[in-house]
């Protein structure tokens, strides 16, 4: 496990998204931080999800009622594997996912070509700086709406004892093709953590300290 996980009592994010590389770490959505997304916004037909993991995201938005095709460039166990998203010519009716933290200005491009509706990232609110995003991406496809969270998220490796909070603030950022108006920033109510994480603790109370 990185040795600087813990910081000052506190528990950072992945930097990087471990699930694509070949070693044991990884760290899954935490299913709150998807049912917040699919709560606040509505999605018409097919979603998929391109960097699936373990599924944590794709089973959230598949309950929602929508169909579902999850995939990922490597082998957790879920969805269709071997898809790489940055050199796909697949095309869905929307996309959503959390992508690989130094992969996501590919996948914003990526996802804005073939995505027919909705194009969903879940990004550190960060993401809203830097000069060449400026240029490449905010001065030119704008989100409709970023959705920040009232609460820090979380990413535990799988199977870890759930304790801490995250030091990174993080925001669902969607593109709207349907969407003519000035990006909207929009803000979770709190709550979605805190019962999300009585349930887990019920179910599974060992993984809680």
């Amino acid at each position: 496990m990185d040795a600087t996980y813990n910081l000052s009592g506190g528990f950072k994010p992945a930097l990087k998204r471990f699930a694509d590389l070949d070693g044991p770490d990884f760290f899954p959505t935490p299913e709150w931080a998807t049912v917040a997304l699919m709560d606040n916004e509505r999605f018409q037909g097919q979603i998929w999800e391109p960097a699936c993991g373990d599924g944590s995201m794709a089973r959230v938005l598949a309950s929602k009622g929508n169909e579902v095709v999850a995939s990922d460039l490597y082998d957790r166990g879920f969805g269709e594997i071997g898809i790489d998203f940055l050199n796909t010519d697949r095309v869905a009716d929307n996309i959503v996912t959390n992508p690989p933290y130094n992969a996501a200005e590919g996948f914003v491009k990526v996802g804005l070509r073939q995505a027919k509706s909705k194009f969903a990232l879940l990004l550190r609110l960060a993401f809203l700086e830097g000069a060449n995003r400026y240029r490449t991406i905010f001065s030119v496809s704008p989100p409709a709406r970023i959705w920040v969270f009232s609460e820090r998220i979380t990413f535990y490796p799988a199977g870890a004892v759930k304790k801490g909070t995250g030091t990174t603030a993080y925001a669902w950022f969607v593109w709207d093709k349907d969407w003519a108006g000035q990006p909207e920033l929009k803000w979770f109510r709190p709550g979605y953590k805190r019962h999300s994480q009585e349930a887990d603790k019920a179910a599974n109370p060992m993984l809680f300290k």
